[in-house]
């Protein structure tokens, strides 16, 4: 057995899905399961597609390939704008991809007339949050330009990004932009198209009644896999935050002063610490460090313990309030951030143990 390591409860993730799968078809919404957070991970692929989610989307196509080669059944969506020089590849394992360069749909255009394959586009539409898409006050007449280009790749809809870049949140409003948009096109192509507007944080609009029909499509991963939404803060209440649990390895314990002697430079990450005198306290370490996690994203069981700091392989934690009894070689327990967790499945150090 080794340390740190995470443990994957599968069965709680299912519930997540079937949870997420249920609100979304009330709600005419097909639910795209994205994988990303997870690598592609074929358990836990299977896990989604158990609970009747359709399509798997992730933002790297080695992750789709990994999916593919473990025999996971499709479509796949590829969340990430293609590069131009792995089209090639998109065309042989992608379903649907998300684009916004007529560029790069040119060139998936012609793969895929190579390969006779049909390919779905959604064409991403910028409504404010500043990652990618076209413009929205742009975006009708490029689009429908585009389609007459077109006779092997397909325009299924449009989509929008949210909350990952700007921080920007979804609205009734800027959904009604896409909903604007997507009337327009309909009218002027003859033919339906679904709208991709929302991610986890987009649950919010579903709970409260205020998402517009239109919106047809939502690619969630977090509030699947770890029960939270990062952008609006907060843990989901109707699903399971202990799907993913970390636990580490107590290196060291001992009392030390609160602030380092001497003078005071750059840490091993280039950042200048900043440190509260409160005396002599009583410390842990962790083998594990910012190589493996986010520390800013460590929820620890314990709730008296405080995140301190961590370097590449060490992470300092404050007990002196704590009234468990710590001892070497104890297991610490956390639940974790988005982004810490993103870090800890990304990390070959990290042991994954499924349940």
């Amino acid at each position: 057995m080794s340390y740190p390591r995470l443990i994957i409860d599968l069965e709680k993730i299912y519930q997540n899905a079937l949870t997420l799968q249920n609100l979304c078809g009330k709600n005419n919404i097909e639910l795209v399961g994205v994988t990303k957070l997870v690598l592609g991970d074929p358990k836990i692929a299977w896990v989604l597609k158990k609970a009747g989610i359709k399509i798997l989307g992730d933002s790297r196509l080695s992750n789709i390939k990994r999916m593919v080669q473990n025999n996971i059944p499709g479509p796949f969506q590829l969340l990430r704008i293609p590069m131009l020089s792995e089209i090639e590849e998109v065309v042989n394992y992608v379903d649907e991809i998300l684009v916004s360069e007529e560029e790069t749909v040119l060139k998936v255009e012609e793969v895929a007339k190579k390969y006779d394959k049909n390919i779905q586009i959604i064409y991403m539409i910028d409504v404010g949050d500043l990652r990618e898409g076209i413009w929205y006050e742009e975006a009708p007449e490029k689009i429908l330009n585009l389609s007459k280009r077109l006779s092997t790749v397909t325009i299924r809809g449009i989509g929008t990004n949210l909350g990952c870049f700007g921080g920007v949140l979804p609205t009734k409003e800027n959904m009604n932009i896409l909903v604007k948009i997507k009337k327009y096109l309909e009218k002027k192509l003859g033919k339906k198209l679904i709208v991709s507007g929302g991610n986890t944080v987009a649950l919010k609009l579903v709970e409260s009644g205020e998402l517009p029909s239109e919106i047809n499509q939502f690619r969630i991963g977090e509030a699947l896999l770890l029960g939270t939404d990062a952008t609006g803060h907060r843990e989901i209440s109707y699903l399971s935050q202990d799907t993913v649990i970390l636990e580490a390895e107590i290196i060291e314990i001992d009392y030390k002063p609160s602030i380092p002697v001497g003078k005071i430079g750059r840490d091993s990450m280039g950042r200048i610490p900043h440190f509260e005198d409160k005396g002599w306290r009583k410390r842990l370490i962790l083998a594990m460090g910012e190589q493996d996690i986010d520390p800013t994203g460590l929820k620890p069981f314990d709730k008296e313990l405080e995140i301190l700091h961590a370097s590449s392989d060490h992470t300092i934690v404050d007990i002196t309030n704590s009234s468990q009894q710590y001892k070497l070689g104890d297991i610490v327990k956390f639940r974790m951030s988005y982004g810490c967790a993103l870090r800890a499945f990304t990390s070959p150090y990290i042991e994954k143990i499924y349940k």
